[in-house]
């Protein structure tokens, strides 16, 4: 049975949508649109440094200003991206749909050609032009499938508990992508050297490349099949530059969650690229490395049932500063135990990941919280651009996570190698570990104290603007 669904917004004209009501079909869709991203962001952010570095013979530095100056890039991008979506023409397919179903096409493309076999025979000149024009090209790509995607969540449906289901279903997305990369690459990324140890294969890494971005090809076309854009919105006044930044600055839930989630993603990025080093180099354990890689995403997975709950009995500000405090204070404790065997560190690791993951679950529902507090507080719905803003600083975490992994790397004395790894000294695979352990508990805590005491919407706060909203929508209809 069809239902028709109206809505309004200021400076905007509704769209009756004839469609059927939300349900499970949209939650597969959405989710496979982060499972599709997971694939290649599961290969590219955990993996790609290890490629630079051992397969390459990039030095860390040259890496570190890499990853520093295309995040940033990116970061623009994103905003850019989110404010074209918002003034594009509404088409019948939505505001954001279109975006992926025409930029699967470059994104995935960009994603192989990261990882060509060819590149490691080149000067080192050529190799640094290579890897800054493709990986630049590639954030570029990524922002134009991934803002709208994301800004897309809000168009689904209008209502809370929609789109928190919406959240939980793209974290459970993302957790099957980045979890099977972060299980199944170790254990193909390797080849056996004459000496008998193991080295980084340049030729599998490209096939692994191929791989991924077929998989995410077929995902974004489910997405784009099986979801449906009910809240549409024709625009009929433009809101000015002055306006719209104004209006961003007066949403101090957005700011707050921009500072929370610059914490929370440079310690995403920066654990898996520390925990790829420190299995690597530190205990010398593939295997152990799958499962490590595995528990960084597969823990959203298992806490994605008590999601809901969770969220009706303490709300999601409250349980997520729990959560990280839990994380932060566990991971200094591993710090200092200093522990020695892999398989015992894996149950702690997989324990400090449980605390933060709930956080990475629910990060999309408060997003949509915060856009629908804009329009609480500005009178204007402004979801892509909105949602670009946000993006811009987790582009700007990702950035200084890149740089401060490759920095870190040059510091502690990390040998690159273009021969599959170089063996590191007892000291160098100490300030692995510390790393390892002391950045997560740092940014956490962090990421927990600005939620804690500047974020505004709690769970009594939010309730106040949901009915509030519901009442202006119910009139407006």
């Amino acid at each position: 049975m069809k239902a028709t669904v109206l809505n309004e917004a200021s400076a905007a004209e509704a769209v009756k949508v004839d469609a059927a009501p939300f349900g499970i079909r949209d939650k597969i869709g959405y989710m496979f649109g982060d499972l599709g991203n997971c694939f290649i962001l599961g290969l590219v952010n955990s993996f790609l440094m290890i490629y630079y570095t051992n397969v390459l013979g990039i030095p860390g530095a040259i890496i570190g200003i890499l990853f520093l100056t295309a995040r940033i890039i990116d970061a623009f991008a994103d905003v850019t991206v989110g404010r074209l979506s918002d003034v594009a023409p509404l088409t019948s397919e939505g505001r954001f749909r279109p975006w992926i179903r025409r930029m699967k096409y470059p994104f995935c493309l960009i994603t192989i050609i990261l990882f060509l076999p060819f590149v490691n025979s080149f000067p080192m000149t050529l190799k640094v032009i290579y890897i800054f024009s493709t990986y630049l090209i590639y954030g570029i790509f990524l922002s134009s499938i991934n803002i709208p995607y994301g800004s897309m969540a809000s168009a689904i449906s209008s209502h809370p508990d929609d789109r928190a289901s919406l959240s939980t279903f793209r974290s459970v997305g993302s957790a099957i992508g980045g979890a099977t990369t972060g299980f199944f690459i170790p254990i193909f990324m390797y080849t056996q050297a004459a000496d008998g140890r193991q080295v980084v294969s340049n030729m599998r890494f490209f096939i692994i490349s191929i791989v991924c971005a077929l998989i995410a090809f077929v995902a974004y076309n489910v997405t784009y099949k099986l979801t449906t854009e009910r809240v549409q919105i024709h625009k009929t006044e433009k809101v000015s530059a002055k306006q719209l930044i104004q209006g961003l600055f007066t949403n101090k839930a957005l700011l707050s969650l921009v500072v929370v989630d610059l914490f929370i993603v440079i310690n995403q990025i920066l654990t898996g690229t520390t925990t790829t080093y420190l299995f690597n180099d530190y205990f010398n354990n593939s295997k152990a490395m799958s499962i490590a890689l595995l528990f960084t995403y597969g823990t959203v997975i298992l806490l994605a049932p008590f999601a809901t709950y969770l969220i009706k009995r303490f709300g999601k500000k409250e349980a997520s500063v729990a959560t990280l405090v839990f994380s932060s204070v566990l991971y200094v404790a591993m710090y200092f135990m200093h522990i020695q065997n892999a398989w015992v560190y894996l149950v702690f690791m997989f324990i400090a990941t449980l605390g933060y993951s709930l956080f990475n679950l629910m990060v999309w529902a408060f997003i949509t919280d915060v856009i629908d507090y804009h329009q609480y507080v500005t009178g204007q719905r402004e979801d892509g651009t909105v949602y670009g803003v946000n993006s811009f600083a987790r582009k700007v975490g990702q950035a200084l996570a890149g740089g401060i992994g490759g920095f870190m790397l040059q510091i502690i004395g990390y040998q690159s190698s273009t021969t599959g790894g170089a063996a590191q000294s007892v000291v160098v695979q100490n300030r692995i570990y510390a790393l390892a352990n002391l950045l997560p508990a740092i940014l956490l805590i962090l990421a927990a104290l600005v939620l804690a005491f500047l974020y505004p919407l709690n769970k009594k706060k939010i309730n106040a603007v949901d009915a509030e909203l519901a009442k202006i929508n119910k009139q407006n209809n």
